[in-house]
């Protein structure tokens, strides 16, 4: 009996790193379909084969008629809307909304797994940071908010608002990416 216990124990703690992996997966993608929508249009003007394949997610990625109001963006950035849902795991993923009139992006993540530590994982890469250069910071009531400037194109800016720590939120959505491009001089 102790035998198959601590068997279970393993199997289940190998599920657990392989469902981080495919949730850090899944931030990563959803971040860059975030950048490819707007920084690079030329990937979905003619359809979406092209977007779906620079995002790299493959058959987890689909594109929905619509999404829960709580992942909606703010209502100023509700125009023209398209919506992908991203299935990292059978509980848990992320959507990524985008317009084809608007230059922005925004990115909801939820499920039935603490999402702080894949989020910060994402923050903290080298990846993450040779695109995006970290401009602000604020800390209220439970969540963490970080702004950061596109090094590619510094008029393009995200802000990450995430669980401020883990085992936080996990009844609601659990992260919010809000991206827009700046087309003021």
């Amino acid at each position: 009996m102790l035998i198959w216990l601590m068997a279970a124990s393993v199997a289940l703690e190998g599920q657990a790193a392989t469902d981080q992996a495919e949730l850090r997966k899944g931030l990563e993608g959803a971040l860059r379909g975030c950048e490819e929508w707007v920084l690079n249009p030329a990937s979905w003007v003619d359809g979406p084969a092209p977007f779906i394949a620079k995002v790299g997610l493959g058959s987890k990625m689909g594109l929905v008629g619509s999404v829960d109001e709580a992942n909606l963006p703010p209502p100023e950035l509700r125009v023209a809307n398209h919506y992908w849902r991203i299935n990292s795991t059978p509980g848990a993923g992320f959507i990524l909304v985008v317009s084809d009139r608007l230059p922005m992006c925004h990115i909801t993540g939820g499920g039935d797994t603490d999402l702080q530590p894949v989020t910060a994982s994402v923050l903290g890469s080298q990846a993450f940071k040779a695109r995006w250069k970290l401009v602000g910071e604020e800390a209220r009531a439970g969540m963490a908010s970080s702004t950061y400037k596109s090094v590619e194109e510094p008029r393009f800016s995200i802000t990450v608002s995430r669980a401020a720590k883990s085992g936080e939120r996990l009844d609601r959505v659990q992260v919010f990416v809000t991206g827009v491009f700046s087309t003021g001089r």
